[in-house]
């Protein structure tokens, strides 16, 4: 911690600063179409959802930001993105280092942590697959845009670029003013961009094992078995939700053909947990849709990445406590083993200040709005979740609604990294314990 000066202190401050200073190149007459300086608020805004590799905006990026404004924009959510997975690995190896001998042999096989020294090879890694996975994506996106779609080379290059490094990042934004609905039925734009949004979605460590041992599924860690069979779930639960409710709706999917309902329901089963680009109208999602979209906002994906939400292996071990306390078991387990004391209290942790955080901002944005209740939950939670889908009403909020959504950005992707680190590296035992005395409960 001393050599560190303090990792828990220093991640909340250089996002801050990376904050600050796209502020001021967006304040920039440079940066906006006008030419002139934009408000202050737009700016702090648009700064703060890039970093927090958000996607939410109050103005439309490829109309009011000149090709240096989205230039800047784009810088700022590959550094947040490049920043956030490196930050959340190494928290996690400064947190794993303060184990004592014993609680590390009894699970070095199981959780297969990497070693405090092994840092600049674990950046080194994220470098490559971030370098790799961005470059074949773009050049994808911008072979198609120009064999199918006729764009130039230099357009091409960078719509694809834009698009790779936003869906790698899982950032949401776009170059165009409709995120992808243009593209609703053309499935070498969208599958691409689904591929790029799941890889880093998953998390590093996950990224790490399937490199080292992609087939042994019996001696992956529990990390892993748990985000890779929570994402699967998740996705095929959503797939199956949104294409259900949303086969006949006029306003979304109604009008297209099979496949294309096929392809747009597999794309919004991926985006809302991470992501937010859209290639239907979500303002016209039926209200068990948002519903589902709540659920996976709020859980998000794997820990250690780019992904929102209070993630896969938080959800995962409060159902394991709550599955134990039913059969009356002491002991949460999951695939075989028992889950440590200190992760469920974190679990719990993150869990409540996600809930509470986004019930705040809820109740502050209905307070001095008009707006109805499902659309200011729906804008809070995916602020929280750093996911950027919307349902139209960002741009309609005041400034001090947009204030509690820039918060809601910041805590939701740099506040819980930080939770849980500075639980695990501040538990300890006391040498005493208090009278145990129990409060009735339910």
């Amino acid at each position: 911690m001393n050599g560190l000066a303090n990792p828990i202190r220093l991640i909340p401050v250089l996002f801050l600063a990376a904050i600050a200073i796209g502020t001021v190149l967006l304040l920039l007459p440079i940066s906006n179409s006008e030419h002139d300086v934009p408000p202050f608020m737009t700016a702090f805004f648009t700064a703060t959802s890039a970093v927090a590799v958000t996607g939410l905006i109050v103005v439309d990026t490829p109309t009011y930001w000149t090709g240096f404004g989205q230039f800047v924009i784009l810088i700022l959510f590959q550094i947040g993105g490049f920043g956030i997975m490196t930050a959340a690995t190494l928290l996690g190896l400064v947190a794993g280092r303060d184990l004592r001998l014993k609680d590390r042999l009894a699970t070095h096989v199981e959780r297969s942590r990497l070693d405090i020294g092994d840092t600049k090879s674990v950046l080194k890694l994220v470098f490559v697959i971030t370098v790799t996975v961005e470059g074949i994506v773009a050049l994808i996106l911008a072979l198609r845009l120009i064999l199918t779609y006729g764009y130039e080379l230099g357009p091409a290059l960078w719509h694809g670029m834009f698009h790779s490094i936003s869906a790698f990042n899982n950032a949401g934004f776009s170059s165009y003013s409709d995120s992808l609905m243009g593209f609703q039925t053309d499935w070498l734009m969208l599958v691409p961009i689904m591929i790029a949004i799941l890889i880093t979605a998953i998390g590093f460590p996950v990224m790490q094992e399937l490199r080292i041992r992609p087939f042994d599924y019996r001696h992956w860690t529990l990390h892993t078995k748990i985000t890779i069979s929570g994402t699967i779930i998740l996705l095929i639960g959503g797939f199956g939700l949104i294409l259900l409710k949303e086969w006949n709706n006029p306003g979304t999917m109604g009008g297209l053909e099979w496949d294309a309902k096929l392809l747009n329901a597999a794309f919004h089963s991926v985006v809302p947990r991470t992501a937010g680009f859209n290639s239907l109208d979500v303002g016209a999602f039926r209200d068990e849709t948002l519903l589902t979209n709540y659920l996976l906002m709020f859980i998000g994906g794997g820990s250690a990445g780019t992904a929102g939400g209070i993630k896969i292996t938080t959800v995962a071990v409060l159902l394991a406590i709550v599955l134990s306390e039913i059969r009356g078991q002491e002991d949460a387990t999951m695939f075989g083993r028992r889950v440590g004391r200190s992760v469920e209290r974190t679990a719990l942790s993150v869990t409540v200040m996600g809930a509470g955080l986004i019930t705040i901002g809820t109740l502050i944005l209905l307070a001095i709005t008009t707006l109805p209740l499902e659309d200011v939950l729906f804008e809070c939670i995916s602020a929280f979740a750093t996911v950027g889908m919307s349902t139209g009403i960002t741009a309609e909020l005041p400034p001090l609604g947009q204030i509690v959504l820039i918060v809601l950005m910041f805590v939701g992707r740099v506040g819980t990294i930080t939770v849980a680190t500075a639980l695990a590296l501040g538990a300890s035992r006391r040498p005493y314990r208090y009278a145990e005395e129990n409060p009735i409960v339910g």
